[in-house]
């Protein structure tokens, strides 16, 4: 969870600077891949050292645990969520006027809240089936 939090607040980043999700994704990934699968990498390992305990059932939780981390880095966090994050485009930014204004985060540069998709009117939002890929 606190690494799926690195890699979103990257492509957050960029994509306030870019306004590309696309870009958002490739930087997001490429910043902070390195450092989830290093991490990773480490838990896996203190795991599987614990594998090796005379203890059938420490076996057994290493076991799962060093197994279930190695699909959560592979998996879920180097595939499906920069998937869905490309998938979504940028319905990923938005936020609700009143949350905006319950998390008490400043407006955007174009007058409207902080992720909000740009030209979009909040009372009549509705998903695109695809990503926008309109050059800004």
């Amino acid at each position: 969870m606190d690494y799926e939090v690195f890699i979103l607040a990257r492509m957050r980043e960029e994509y306030d600077r870019t306004g590309s999700t696309e870009a958002a994704v490739v930087e997001g990934i490429g910043r902070t891949g390195r450092l989830v699968t290093s991490a990773a990498l480490i838990l896996f390992l203190a795991f599987a050292s614990l594998a090796a305990a005379p203890i059938i059932e420490v076996k057994i939780f290493a076991t799962g645990l060093g197994l279930g981390i190695l699909l959560d880095a592979t998996v879920v966090r180097a595939l499906l969520v920069p998937a869905m994050v490309a998938l979504l485009g940028r319905w990923n930014w938005w936020l609700p006027a009143w949350a905006a204004a319950l998390l008490r985060v400043p407006p955007a540069a174009d007058g409207r809240h902080r992720a909000g998709p740009a030209g979009a009117d909040e009372d009549h939002m509705v998903p695109h089936a695809l990503p926008d890929r309109s050059p800004r």
